[in-house]
């Protein structure tokens, strides 16, 4: 029986950056942090600079001849680089379709799921395919699935809109919805935005009549 394969336990090795003493090349170009030229200089002279100033010396471009290396903040210019690389990702995201399935009669639990699953899909900028399925006769009650996808995007409002109405396609109902790009403006907001005339909240005193006029 051969013997079983051993789990390599040890951690991942880590690249490490090539700052400060792993640096190894003995003559460096350097560039300040204010990205003042200090010329071609030896690796102690720079670390010197460097640590006076108390900063990191980065090495920026290993293949130039010498290599070209920075002063500079380097937790600061880490964090920066991660910023921008989380950035880039949120702007890279590609708008998928995801479907959420269901029949027209439901119960109560399942659709709060779907509900739940369209909800996630539309905080990830992804549109949501909403169908109902239906079996054998059950295609009689298309009134029923429209309801029911009616009453889906009423649900999700706040979040979607409907980019596709319901709609029948073969033995199934389908509706579109697409993440809202505009904050959902309510009805009790549009009231508490108009402004409201003034209202009269004591009766006007009653006129003079032509009799009490001619008394005087």
């Amino acid at each position: 029986m051969p013997p079983r394969p051993r789990f390599d336990r040890r951690a991942p090795v880590r690249e490490l950056p090539n700052i400060n003493d792993r640096i190894n090349y003995p003559q460096l170009r350097v560039v300040d942090s204010d990205g003042a030229q200090l010329g071609v200089i030896s690796r102690e002279e720079a670390l010197s600079v460097a640590k006076d100033r108390e900063l990191d010396l980065v090495l920026v471009s290993e293949k130039a001849d010498p290599p070209v290396c920075r002063i500079m903040d380097y937790g600061k210019y880490k964090f920066e680089q991660e910023k921008k690389a989380k950035e880039a990702k949120k702007k890279s995201h590609q708008t998928e379709v995801k479907e959420v399935k269901m029949r027209y009669k439901i119960d109560l639990h399942d659709y709060d799921v779907r509900i739940g699953q369209a909800q996630r899909f539309l905080k990830a900028g992804d549109k949501v395919k909403c169908t109902v399925i239906f079996r054998g006769r059950e295609i009689q009650h298309t009134a029923l699935a429209e309801t029911l996808l009616r009453r889906m995007a009423k649900d999700l409002e706040e979040k979607a809109e409907i980019q596709q109405a319901p709609k029948r396609e073969g033995r199934n109902m389908i509706m579109f919805l697409t993440p809202r790009k505009t904050p959902l403006v309510k009805k009790d907001d549009k009231k508490d935005a108009v402004v409201t005339k003034a209202v009269r909240t004591i009766p006007a005193p009653p006129r003079p009549t032509a009799a009490k006029v001619a008394g005087k």
